[in-house]
Parts: structure tokens; sequence; C-alpha cells
């Protein structure tokens, strides 16, 4: 008797792959070009078929494993044993090859329950499944619409769509007495109107958010009293005249500063089965823009690199392309944190809903005057209260109290100064 090796043929230069299916199952019988598993780098995935028919003696690959050229996917009952069985019962040749070309439906049954015991992932483009991570989608539970079931960003639309249309529906259901008893026209006059397009797009993204995250929030109170004498003290070498820089762009620098210090915060969780998390490089610090069609997040991209001036200007120019929703879809993707600030209409602290799929958000509350108690004596500063919110699964309480001290020397006495630079 003999067995045949299947391996991994030649992938290109791409070395330990990762396996995402898993096609077959041991004991079936499989024809020659029958996908055996698919393996997806970081541009594409591709299907392994088998160079030979035969029935599979054993696997030697699961799904997650990393696979290179030349590694072992499965044995299968060589030639020679078949031709043995049939030698001892003449019409089992015969029958084999009747069962590869009709693919019993005991066999596509086989396969079926095979996916579903090896926990199948289904076959998506990166991008795909790129785009459900961000969404905080899994992806084993969308329906492809393409061949062979392959998954495509609008299959994912369409399944966050239905997800949030069934979450509705339970919410009514759940207060269908109190609707069906009352309506509102029984207690006067109302008007019906359309939820702006904006808003109706970014709950589907704040319900995923708040039921994903596990949020906790740390409210405190910078003094930012040197920052706003230096920050209003600013004037034109040339003209003579008041500068005018908005305080957010002191902010994002004192912000900026602090993630450096407190890498975790810059951070992404795509699945939390993993075990792992994404630390980024870069500083593209996301602004909550309040406009007529609701609440929209573009990035100040590289505010590392970026002096205050440059930083006051473009926070004027991303507000007013978002203002006339003329902001670039990309813009509104690929944070580090967002900042949303109640500054400019007035409060104190509340709780932000973090942006997925970033950790970490920084809510701004209005500055207001306030007696310090400050050596021996009371003195008035002027006081920031900000309330950070954190994802508890990566973040916990006193790395969270840490970054918020180092956030506030970063606002505090001097250091105004040293961003300005």
């Amino acid at each position: 008797m003999s067995e045949i090796e299947i391996k991994v043929p030649n992938i290109g230069d791409f070395k330990d792959v990762e396996v995402i299916e898993v096609l077959v199952l041991e004991g079936q019988t499989i024809i020659k070009n029958d996908p055996l598993i698919t393996i997806e780098s970081d541009k594409s995935s591709v299907e392994i078929p088998s160079n030979f028919y035969g029935k599979i003696k054993s696997l030697k690959i699961k799904i997650g494993d990393k696979v290179s050229e030349g590694d072992l996917i499965l044995i299968l009952e060589g030639k020679s044993q078949i031709r043995e069985k049939a030698e001892e019962k003449p019409d089992i040749e015969k029958e084999f090859k009747k069962i590869k070309v009709i693919k019993t439906e005991l066999e596509q049954i086989s396969i079926n329950q095979a996916k579903t015991k090896s926990q199948d992932v289904l076959s998506a483009s990166p991008k795909a499944r790129k785009f459900a991570r961000e969404l905080g989608v899994d992806i084993v539970q969308v329906t492809g619409s393409e061949k062979d079931g392959r998954v495509i960003e609008d299959d994912i639309k369409k399944f966050v769509s239905s997800k949030a249309k069934n979450i509705n529906e339970i919410k009514e259901d759940k207060t269908n007495k109190i609707k069906n008893e009352f309506d509102h026209s029984d207690f006067g006059e109302i008007e019906i109107k359309d939820i702006p397009r904006v808003k109706k797009l970014s709950s589907v993204y704040l319900t995923n958010s708040w039921t994903t995250i596990p949020h906790v929030t740390n409210h405190d109170e910078a003094d930012i009293t040197e920052m706003e004498s230096f920050r209003t003290s600013l004037t034109d070498i040339y003209t003579g005249e008041n500068i005018k820089i908005t305080p957010l762009a002191f902010i994002i620098k004192a912000l900026v500063a602090s993630l450096k210090k407190f890498p975790s915060f810059n951070s992404s969780i795509d699945e939390i089965e993993t075990g792992k998390m994404t630390l980024k490089k870069y500083f593209h610090i996301g602004i909550a823009v309040d406009t007529p069609n609701g609440l929209m997040v573009p990035k100040i991209r590289n505010a590392n690199n970026k002096k205050i001036l440059l930083l006051s200007k473009e926070l004027k120019e991303v507000s007013e392309l978002c203002r006339n929703l003329k902001i670039d879809k990309k813009e509104l993707f690929g944070g580090s944190m967002t900042i949303t600030s109640l500054g400019g209409i007035g409060g104190s602290f509340f709780t932000p809903i973090i942006n997925y799929p970033e950790v970490a958000i920084l809510g701004v509350g209005k500055s207001h005057k306030k007696q310090i108690f400050i050596n021996g004596e009371f003195q008035t500063r002027i006081m920031l209260p900000i309330s950070l919110s954190y994802d508890h699964r990566i973040i916990d309480g006193a790395e969270a109290a840490r970054f918020n001290n180092d956030l506030k020397e970063n606002l505090g006495k001097n250091f105004a100064y040293k961003l300005a630079v």
C-alpha cells in the first residue's frame, strides 16, 4: 500500500500565510482540482486544490495555522491502495469513479459539516475582512452574495442594516404595550421628520461601539491658566494684531505628547479572541465636528509634525468641509484617538462614546474660573473639565488616571510655550 502526500504548492514569495478555511474532512473522497484549503495574505485569499484523487487518510492542517510552500496539508490513500481494494472486490473502482463524477449528496453534507465543526471562516477578500473589523462585525455571520458564498462589502453593509433594524424591532416589541395604548398625537400637535442621513449612518457605529466596548470614564480638571494667557497674547510680528488660535489646537498637541508616552491609548483591538492589539505609530487625531446634519469626526493627520498655527488652520478647514458635506469619506477613518469638545457651547463633564475601532476618546468641557488652594493661599485659576472614556479591555483605571495626569501636565504651566514651537 502507498500513501500520497499533498503539500502547499509554490505560492510565490509569501511565507507563513494564514489558513482561513479547511474545506475537507478525514475519510472524505476527493477528485483532482477539488479545493482543500483557503489561505489569505495581506492582499488576497487563494484556494489550494488537490492534484490527485483518493480518500483522505489524515488532515495535517487546521484553521489558523501558518503555512509556506512545501508544508504538508493532508495524506491520501494512494492509487495502489485503492487498486488493492478493487482486486478484493472488482466493482469497487468502478463505484469509486462513479462517486467522483456525481459527488453524492451525502458527501456534500459532510463538507458542510466539516465547515461547521472547524468553525469555518467564510471566504472574503482582505478588504471586506478589514471593513468588517472596522464595524465590529463577525464576518462568519454574514451571508455572501458572490460565487461560493464569498463575502463582499455590500454584504456587510446589508448585514449591519438588518441588525440595526432588528434592534429597532426588539425595542418596539419591548414598548409595544405603551405604543399601542397611546400615540404621541393623542396629546397634542406633532410633526414627523426624517432623521438626517449622517445621524442614521453614525447611529450604526455608535450602537456597535457602545455594545462592543466596555466603557469607563475618568473625570478630571486641567489648570490651563498659563496656556490661556499665552494663547491670548499671541500677536502677528508684522501687523501687531492678535492671532486667534482655538484652544483645541493646544489640546491636540498636548494629547499627542501623552499618546507618545502611553502607546496603548493609540491602539486598536480588531478581534479580542486573537489576544493581539495593533499599536499605531502614527498620530491622526479625530475631531468631533457639530454640523447641521449630525456629528462627523474627520482626522487631523500627522498632528505630531504640525505646529499650532497649522493645526488651527486645518481645524477650520476640515470643520467647514464637514458642514458642507464635502469631506472625503476616507478622512473619517484611520484615527489614533478622538477629541470631542463642548467648550464652545457649555457644560462640564460627560461620558463620550469611543469612536470604534479606537480605544479612547477625550471629552472637553467649557473652561471656567475657580478658586484653587496653592502654596497656602487661594488663587483664581482657569480650569478645563476633561472626561476620558477608555476601553477597559485594554486600558485599566490606574493607567487612565496616569494618562490624565500627564495630559494635565502637558496643558499646564510652561508647557504652552513648548507646544507652540
